[in-house]
């Protein structure tokens, strides 16, 4: 189990670094949006912070996940914006739902590995 998680907590992390570091730095021709999906996508450029702000936590989660590093603070950080991708991409561009189902099941993997960290959040004390 050890090195499943090792192996997740680093391809996920890899995953999220390329995801931001390409919405920052622009890596190669980026896809441009249509239909809902592009109503949606220019609903979160006119907010000026919201796209930016989720492709930061990104950046800052894979950064934890390849260090190790405040892993398990990132993992609850980074779980809203995992459902929020995974909704969007299953009502809007299902082609792309492999890609965001990868993304929430390994990081409810991070958090299930780590449970026993987690448990002190959900008691009545």
């Amino acid at each position: 189990m050890k090195i499943a998680t090792i192996i997740i907590r680093v391809l996920l992390g890899l995953f999220l670094l390329f995801a931001s570091l390409s919405y920052f730095f622009k890596f190669g021709e980026q896809p441009t949006p249509t239909g809902e999906m592009a109503v949606v996508m220019s609903g979160f450029m006119a907010t000026k912070y919201l796209f930016p702000l989720a492709k930061m936590v990104e950046l800052l989660s894979g950064l934890s996940y390849v260090s190790g590093k405040f892993m398990k603070l990132f993992n609850l950080v980074l779980l809203p914006v995992s459902v929020n991708i995974l909704f969007i991409n299953a009502f809007l561009a299902p082609e792309n739902l492999p890609v965001a189902l990868f993304l929430l099941i390994g990081n409810l993997f991070l958090i299930y590995t780590n449970w026993e960290t987690y448990k002190g959040i959900f008691s009545a004390n």
